[in-house]
Parts: structure tokens; C-alpha cells; sequence
């Protein structure tokens, strides 16, 4: 049967976390009296009880919280379970995968010992979707499992006025649609966001750096007006343009208007996430995609390490 093993949480990030009997779980907050709790998309972190002990072999006076988990569960494989996976923590607390692993940018003791952390490479993080009273020894049930090997993506659609609820964002949901009906990837959620490049930078690094994501695509703010800033937004965050995909979308544009010229999207590639900014009409946006579709899937897998030759057939 699968379990929870333990509880456990700390006042200061930074630090091991200490067992406790018990946890109260917050909606959208973390568990109460833990430092990591808050309006964020790791509120609660999980590590599985037979990675634990497969490091206690090595280390045998590991102890639960020792690598800042907040909840060790035993029966569940973890591995199985990709953003957007949900699960049931005693009778009420409902819990919804937002991150798989993370960056440790300071060895722990752990790391330093062993030679290795397992909770950059097998921790998941989430965000409490239900809150409640969790017990040591309170059963466990995986509600929703989806798979870590599906591509996921975020579209961010910018525009002042859907923001401020003036008008109704249709170009976002029409990208989504059309991601689905394809299969390329998994839309794990669509964001309304104003004409401001501060703004968009930040959601950007945050999809890019924290959430496992692998496409985010942008919908407007391409164009020539003062407040069409995306483009500048998203060369500040890329490391690396694809330029490759702004021609041939153009370039497709071109041939059913002129004033496709005036389009001035960019695309390129932050860590191993693809960035693509499309224009803010629903029928824009979709044509768009249709353009970089029968390419986009072969993209993603080379960002996700794929050593597949590039020269083959496109399927």
C-alpha cells in the first residue's frame, strides 16, 4: 500500500527539515509552518522512502527532512509522474505535480559526502490543490498520472486589454487547441498577461528555469504599436535565437498578406526550453503554428537530448 513515511518541515529555507506527526496543508499555500509554503509553484516538495534508503546504504545516518523533503512516500513510484499528476494524501489533500527535480546551486552536506543529491534528479515538487490534516501512515492514492516523457507546454497570451478583462483572450485557447489536436505536447497552462516586458521576462525565465516545460509560445504583441514589446521581452531572456522558425513563418505569412512584413516575433531557446512568439489573432496564431508544426516535434525531442540523426525524414 502506498504511504507517507513521514512529514516533515523547517522555519528557514536552506536548511534539513525535522519530522513532525503531523501537517496541516493550505490551498494554494504549502503546509503551515514550513518555510517553503507560500503563493508559489513549489509549495510542497517529494521524495520516494526507496531513494532514501538507497542513499542510507551509503550514508546510514540519513534521517527524514535530511534532504529537505517535506513528504516521503513509500509504494509510489515517482518516476511515473510528470507535471500535471495528482495525488491524494490521506482523506483530503490533493496535490498536483508542478516541478520535476531542480538546480541545487549550493552542494549540501549530502551532496558533498556522497557525491550525488537524489532530490535535483528524483525530487518532484507541488502545489496544493486541496488542503487538509495529513497524518504519519495516512494512505496515499495517485489520482491523475501523467506521463514525465510528454512534452509539455505554456501559452502566454499578451495583450493589455484581455488582461484587464476587456475583451476575451480566443488566440490562446486556438494555440492550445491545435497543440492538442496534433499531440505534440501537453498544454499545462495558458496565462493572460499585460503589454508589459518586464512581466513578461519574468513568466518566461519562470516556465524556462523551474517547471520542466518544454514549449512556451507567446500570442501577440508582435506588431508595430508603442505597447508591441514581446519580441524585446524574449530576446532578453534566450540564449540561443532560432531564426529558422521566424523565416519560414513569415515567409508562409507572406504569400496571403503584406502585411506579414510587419511581423517582428522572434523564437530561440532558453536552457532546454523552446520560445516561440506568435501573432495575437486567432487566426494568425494558428497558422503560425501550422507552419512550424511538421518540425516542432523533432525540435523539442533534440532539446530534451534526443542523439537522433536530423537528417531524416520529417514523420
Amino acid at each position: 500500500m502506498a504511504k507517507i513515511e513521514a512529514l516533515c518541515v523547517s522555519e528557514k529555507r536552506g536548511e534539513p527539515k525535522r519530522p513532525v506527526a503531523a501537517a496541516e496543508f493550505r490551498r494554494e499555500y504549502g503546509i503551515v509552518g514550513d518555510a517553503h509554503a507560500g503563493p508559489w509553484h513549489r509549495q510542497v516538495s517529494l521524495l520516494a522512502a526507496e531513494d532514501v534508503d538507497a542513499a542510507r546504504a551509503k550514508l546510514p545516518d540519513l534521517r527524514p527532512g535530511d534532504f529537505a523533503e517535506n513528504v516521503l512516500l513509500s509504494g509510489v513510484d515517482l518516476r511515473q509522474l510528470g507535471l500535471g499528476s495528482r495525488l491524494r494524501l490521506g482523506g483530503e489533500v490533493i496535490l498536483a505535480i508542478t516541478q520535476i527535480g531542480k538546480v541545487c546551486h549550493t552542494p549540501c552536506r549530502i551532496g558533498q559526502t556522497l557525491g550525488d543529491c537524489i532530490m535535483p534528479r528524483r525530487g518532484l515538487f507541488a502545489r496544493v490543490e486541496a488542503g487538509g490534516q495529513v497524518v504519519t501512515g495516512d494512505a496515499v492514492e495517485l489520482l491523475e498520472i501523467v506521463s514525465p516523457q510528454l512534452k509539455q507546454a505554456v501559452i502566454l497570451t499578451i495583450s493589455d486589454r484581455c488582461s484587464r478583462g476587456e475583451t476575451e483572450d480566443t488566440a490562446g485557447p486556438a494555440a492550445a487547441r491545435r497543440l492538442s489536436e496534433v499531440g505534440v505536447a501537453r498544454v499545462y497552462r495558458i496565462e493572460v498577461l499585460p503589454d508589459e516586458p518586464g512581466q513578461i521576462a519574468t513568466r518566461l525565465k519562470h516556465y524556462c528555469d523551474g517547471h520542466s516545460i518544454d514549449l512556451v509560445l507567446t500570442v501577440g504583441g508582435t506588431g508595430f504599436s508603442p505597447r508591441d514589446l514581446t519580441p524585446e521581452a524574449t530576446r532578453e531572456v534566450v540564449q540561443r535565437l532560432t531564426p529558422g522558425l521566424d523565416e519560414a513563418m513569415r515567409a508562409a505569412s507572406m504569400a496571403k498578406t503584406p502585411h506579414a512584413m510587419l511581423s517582428r516575433g522572434v523564437s530561440g531557446i532558453r536552457g532546454s526550453t523552446l520560445i516561440v512568439n506568435l501573432p495575437g489573432s486567432r487566426r494568425g496564431a494558428v497558422e503560425n503554428l501550422d507552419v512550424i508544426l511538421p518540425a516542432l516535434a523533432h525540435a523539442l525531442a533534440k532539446l530534451g537530448g534526443d542523439p537522433a540523426d536530423c537528417g531524416g525524414p520529417v514523420r
